[in-house]
């Protein structure tokens, strides 16, 4: 089966000559950042060469959390907290956003440590969270058979719906003026004197002053035909929805072999918590040095694969001229196939720990691909060596639940307003400027 349904956002027929921002990619953070920009008063163009959340924006698990997050980006998080509660109302639209509480099981006594010393990164941001010993979270999640020391709680934390989220802001930017542009890959980006002067896109040319590039996983690929490295590879994971069933939990659950996330339609969505599969590419050993630090942090849960995408993405250009078609024009969008194994497995796993899964039955699998950098964080930020060219990716399986925080900054740094975090820790300069990239677990 291909990957969820997301609701259909039409493209405008008609493409502008000229914008003050170009953004490239409608996911939730290019979304995000054309409807902040769009309300600052921009004229803005979002040139998607899909369709809107067509990608790992509408395949993720649908978490909201501030929860176990790097502490680099908690008070970015924060913000998005913020910005959940009230977006529905803000783009008119239903995001499905609950403030419904997610539960990060903790299998031993060091595991509840290292987690109760975690929660020191909310200090000062009056959100809900506290551990929680076996038995209270028995009557957390009434019904459940989870053999564990304790979790970590957070009310504060929430769930929405990925197949309706970057739709509803992109509509929303829509009406703010935006012009919405679908199956318009951007094939590049013209400069004038060393700035960014407009894009090329598949449908013509839009003469702008600045440009984002939230690309998700094609980001790297983008942003080495500007002769600009961006250390980034992907890794994929499985998820399943379940058909609606009574009585499950209502919060999210992490455990060590499955996490589950009810869903507004009565179902569950279900993936592993663990595994994840890294496919070995051509810049795999490209940029070994650099996630070096990270594998060996995050061994465990990753399954490298050597296979058909090896000679996939070798086969891809790297180089090609905006008069001819560009390799965003030949995949549309990235729809990885599943592992039915692996789906079968942590269905199996999330039945033990709820009996009232028994009766669920897989409606759906799909698989998508997390862009990711060395140190787990995004790139947020402008980069100096193409003035006006600015970037937002790398999210790191982190992107939906702060994506419209993502936006916000985004949209404050083309701007040059005063940001809403500081956004030194998201900065592009860091993968060159001797800085330690390296991810930071918090605990």
């Amino acid at each position: 089966m291909p990957g969820p349904f997301v609701v259909p956002v039409h493209g405008d027929i008609e493409l502008p000559k000229e914008v003050d921002c170009v953004v490239i990619g409608g996911g939730i953070v290019g979304a995000s950042t054309a409807l902040e920009l769009a309300e600052s008063g921009l004229r803005v163009a979002l040139c998607e060469k899909g369709g809107i959340g067509q990608e790992q924006s509408s395949r993720n698990w649908g978490w909201v959390r501030i929860s176990r997050r790097d502490p680099r980006e908690v008070p970015l998080m924060a913000e998005a907290l913020r910005i959940w509660t009230r977006l529905s109302e803000r783009t008119g639209r239903d995001t499905g956003y609950a403030r419904a509480g997610i539960v990060f099981t903790c299998a031993n006594d060091k595991e509840y440590e290292q987690h109760a010393n975690w929660g020191r990164h909310l200090e000062g941001y009056q959100l809900e969270s506290r551990m929680i010993g076996s038995g209270e979270l028995r009557d957390l999640l009434p019904g459940s058979h989870l053999d564990v020391k304790g979790a970590l709680y957070t009310p504060a934390d929430g769930r929405a719906e990925p197949q309706k989220a970057a739709p509803a802001i992109a509509e929303a930017a829509r009406e703010r003026g935006a012009a919405i542009l679908t199956e318009c890959a951007v094939r590049g980006v013209e400069t004038t004197n060393g700035a960014v002067s407009g894009v090329v896109t598949e449908r013509g040319f839009i003469a702008c002053k600045a440009v984002v590039l939230a690309g998700g996983a094609w980001s790297n690929l983008f942003c080495g035909a500007l002769d600009l490295d961006l250390p980034q590879l992907k890794v994929m994971n499985t998820v399943l929805r379940t058909t609606p069933v009574e009585n499950g939990p209502e919060q999210a659950v992490w455990a060590n072999n499955f996490a589950v996330r009810k869903r507004q339609d009565g179902g569950y969505t279900i993936a592993s918590s663990m595994t994840n599969v890294v496919d070995i590419v051509p810049n795999s050993f490209r940029y070994a040095r650099d996630f070096l630090p990270a594998w060996k942090m995050e061994w465990r849960s990753l399954n490298f694969r050597l296979g058909g995408r090896f000679l996939e993405e070798a086969r891809v250009p790297t180089r090609w001229t905006m008069d001819e078609a560009s390799p965003f024009e030949y995949c549309r969008v990235l729809d990885p196939k599943p592992s039915k194994k692996s789906s079968e497995r942590i269905l199996s796993n999330a039945r033990k720990a709820f009996p009232a899964l028994d009766k669920a039955e897989i409606a759906q699998r799909w698989a998508g691909y997390i862009d990711v950098t060395p140190d787990a964080v995004p790139v947020i930020s402008a980069v100096d060596a193409v003035p006006g060219f600015h970037v937002a990716t790398g999210f790191s399986g982190h992107g939906f639940g702060i994506g419209p925080a993502a936006g916000r900054l985004m949209a404050d740094i083309v701007t040059g307003r005063p940001p809403i975090v500081d956004p030194t820790d998201f900065r592009w300069s860091r993968f060159s400027d001797g800085s330690k990239v390296a991810p930071v677990s918090g605990f």
